[in-house]
């Protein structure tokens, strides 16, 4: 509400509270309907399920969640869901989720995703289909997907839409008070957490999320107060924390290798990285790649995200835009519907030949 509320606001406000105490909340966190059609070690692959009357139309989309978040960051609630989004329009969509990790995962590395998990889960989507796919990957599962397309070569990817995802650490302004700590202990500030663990575990990577929009936190019950007219604002707040809870943990290795390439040495800046013994080289990637960064953005701002438009010399096309909100809301946020999902419909429409 902005200004003085009107009588029709408070009368909204009421009976959203109303609404609150009698039935707990307001989002529809029902699932889209979808049916398991891969799986390996920590891979399952999913396709959503087409809505009644519409026809299949276009390539099929695969999503690429991060490690260490539930993979319905995609499908958040129902009306501010991306996956609802898509298949409104007829377009094959599939998901991959790499399910809870464990202290058996702590040996796995991100080359374990690059090279194993995500270019199976995209040949399972074109083996199933019969056509090249669109990949779209948020935050670390964008970094993942650009990784996975430098390794696999033009196909069959057919593009690649990479949302909030930093190539360059350096330019994260929250990252730069840690560095004195991290050269001080010689780069083993968290060494002891993740070899005691086995990972990073999931309070921790909770924490460590809250902490990024930490006024928005401190805000947050101010926010609400001012918005209880505004159910669609009440229901995005419960779909956010819902999400935030639900993280899991980071295997050990994988959490080294993030740790020392992409904090410490910057390596994704510098177009290339070395994982498992092979080096990858971002700029070999050839397929049309759109970069999306949130205006809003703490943990991948503008600049660290713009980075990757520097390093795909081969790319068919590179395209960079921005888009209201936060780091989950640039992907799923009520912002979205306007901002970030006309422009991924567009690349993909004019990249589905």
């Amino acid at each position: 509400m902005v200004g003085l509320p009107t009588l029709g606001t408070v009368r909204a406000a009421a009976e959203n509270v109303a609404h609150k105490a009698l039935f707990g909340g307001f989002a529809d966190f029902r699932p889209l309907p979808r049916t398991a059609v891969d799986s390996g070690r920590t891979r399952s692959v999913f396709e959503y399920h087409l809505p009644d009357g519409v026809e299949a139309a276009g390539l099929p989309t695969l999503l690429v969640p991060p490690l260490a978040v539930p993979d319905y960051c995609f499908d958040l609630r129902r009306g501010c869901s991306v996956v609802e989004h898509l298949i409104s329009q007829g377009r094959p969509t599939y998901v991959v989720e790499y399910g809870g990790i464990g202290f058996g995962d702590r040996g796995l590395g991100l080359e374990h995703w690059v090279e194993e998990v995500l270019p199976a889960a995209v040949r399972a989507v074109h083996e199933r289909t019969g056509k090249p796919v669109h990949v779209v990957g948020w935050c670390l599962g964008g970094i993942m997907s650009v990784l996975a397309a430098a390794r696999m070569g033009a196909f069959p990817i057919a593009s690649l839409t990479v949302i909030a995802s930093p190539f360059d650490f350096k330019a994260i302004p929250l990252v730069a008070p840690l560095r004195p700590l991290i050269e001080a202990t010689g780069g083993h500030a968290l060494t002891p957490l993740y070899q005691a663990f086995g990972s990073i575990p999931a309070p921790l990577v909770r924490k460590a999320f809250q902490l990024s929009g930490l006024d928005k936190q401190i805000m947050k019950p101010i926010s609400i107060a001012r918005n209880l007219a505004d159910r669609d604002y009440l229901a995005q707040i419960e779909a956010v924390d819902r999400f935030t809870d639900n993280m899991v943990a980071y295997p050990g290795r994988t959490v080294a290798q993030i740790y020392h390439r992409f904090f410490r040495a910057n390596d994704l800046a510098d177009g290339e990285i070395v994982l498992g013994g092979t080096r990858v080289e971002i700029g070999r990637v050839k397929q049309p790649t759109l970069v999306i960064a949130g205006r809003g953005d703490a943990i991948a701002p503008v600049k660290a995200v713009r980075k990757l438009t520097e390093l795909l010399p081969e790319a068919a096309e590179v395209r960079f835009e921005t888009a209201p909100g936060g780091h989950l809301g640039v992907l799923t946020g009520r912002g979205a519907r306007l901002g970030t999902w006309p422009l991924i419909d567009e690349f993909q429409v004019r990249h589905d030949g």
